[in-house]
């Protein structure tokens, strides 16, 4: 098999709905998420031998647990399920996302192997199958097997996928915190009703929807972590900026403008202030 390298794409929770209902010990949610166009890159090559070779690099490799992370995890199901039979890879991934973010990297990274395996190895998994195995690994994993903005519907259990480009101009800052996805939601007391699916056909109407929108968790974040709000502040002020919030679970922070001019203008700023915290300027897929 030769060495082939594919891209597993950057999520960005726009809103973010946590419901006060426990259910199988999780909170239903509702969220829009978007893509950006920042990756991390899987090479991936088949080898001799029965182990697999999963190898992580770049600025984000750290504190990823070679034995345990998504990649080694569906790997481990599809043999479990007899889909990869008596073969082996060797992967490396360049982790251009940082890890904790709430940016979906490692489920990003799990949802690209998959739909890769199914179509290079013909492992003729259905979208139903797919979904199945994807939510197995985490429950993020099934709404990035396609890079298309989405909204989830929690009450239902729906990934509703939404064709319309968005089109934002989208600043990304990370303050170098790891924030545990699970202690965010224990920890947090902040909740709403779920949303009904929304109306995105206009731009100018999904800006100001999500300008009266919010991220349940923003609150618990910033109570553990002051330094987000320092850095959602900042964002917020800049020429420009419609909103700024958190994405997912934290910590790292978004900032929605009216055009890439002034992002770039605003990452110029933030870079000058936070001149350690990673920082990127980026269009919506």
């Amino acid at each position: 098999m030769s060495k082939f390298k594919i891209k597993s794409f950057c999520k960005i929770n726009l809103s973010l709905n946590v419901s006060k209902k426990i259910i199988n010990k999780h909170h239903k949610i509702s969220t829009l998420i978007t893509f950006c166009n920042i990756y991390d890159i899987l090479s991936i090559q088949k080898i001799k031998g029965s182990k697999d070779k999963i190898n992580f690099v770049g600025k984000y490799k750290k504190n990823i647990n070679i034995s345990s992370n998504t990649i080694a995890k569906l790997l481990k199901l599809l043999r479990k399920k007899n889909f990869l039979k008596n073969q082996a890879f060797n992967i490396c991934v360049k982790k251009n996302i940082p890890h904790g973010s709430g940016l979906g990297g490692g489920s990003s990274n799990a949802a690209a192997l998959l739909n890769f395996l199914n179509k290079k190895m013909v492992l003729k998994l259905s979208a139903n199958n797919l979904h199945k195995i994807a939510h197995q690994i985490g429950s993020d994993v099934p709404i990035a097997l396609k890079k298309k903005n989405t909204f989830f519907n929690g009450k239902k259990n729906e990934i509703i996928r939404i064709n319309k480009k968005f089109g934002l101009n989208i600043l990304i800052a990370y303050p170098n915190i790891i924030c545990s996805t699970k202690m965010i939601y224990k920890k947090n007391k902040h909740f709403s009703a779920l949303k009904p699916r929304i109306s995105t056909n206009k731009k100018n109407k999904l800006i100001n929807y999500l300008v009266n929108e919010n991220n349940d968790l923003q609150k618990t974040v910033i109570k553990y972590y002051p330094k987000v709000r320092e850095l959602i502040q900042f964002i917020e002020a800049q020429n420009g900026c419609h909103f700024s919030r958190i994405t997912g679970s934290g910590s790292a922070c978004i900032g929605i403008f009216s055009n890439t001019k002034k992002a770039i203008y605003a990452k110029k700023l933030l870079n000058m202030k936070f001149s350690n915290y990673w920082c990127v300027v980026s269009k919506t897929i």
